[in-house]
C-alpha cells in the first residue's frame, strides 16, 4: 500500500478507538453518577419518613421558647 493512502488510513483507525475510549468513559461516569444520585434519592426518603416521627416545634408567644405542640 503506498504511503500516501496508508496515513489517512492509520488516522481514521486512531481516531475511532478514541472515539470508542471516550464513549466508553463517559458511559461509566454516567452510569456512576446515576447510581450515587439513586443511593442519595433513597437515603432522602428514609429520612423523610424519620422526620415525621419527630415532634413538632412551635414557639410559645408568651414566653418565646419552643415547646412540643
Amino acid at each position: 500500500m503506498p504511503p500516501i493512502v496508508a496515513a489517512p488510513l492509520i488516522r481514521i483507525a486512531l481516531g475511532a478507538i478514541g472515539s470508542a475510549v471516550v464513549i466508553r468513559w463517559v458511559v461509566k461516569e454516567v452510569r456512576r453518577i446515576n447510581a450515587e444520585l439513586d443511593r442519595v434519592k433513597a437515603a432522602a426518603k428514609v429520612d423523610a419518613a424519620a422526620r415525621e416521627e419527630l415532634p413538632t416545634l412551635r414557639r410559645d408567644p408568651r414566653t418565646g421558647d419552643w415547646r412540643v405542640m
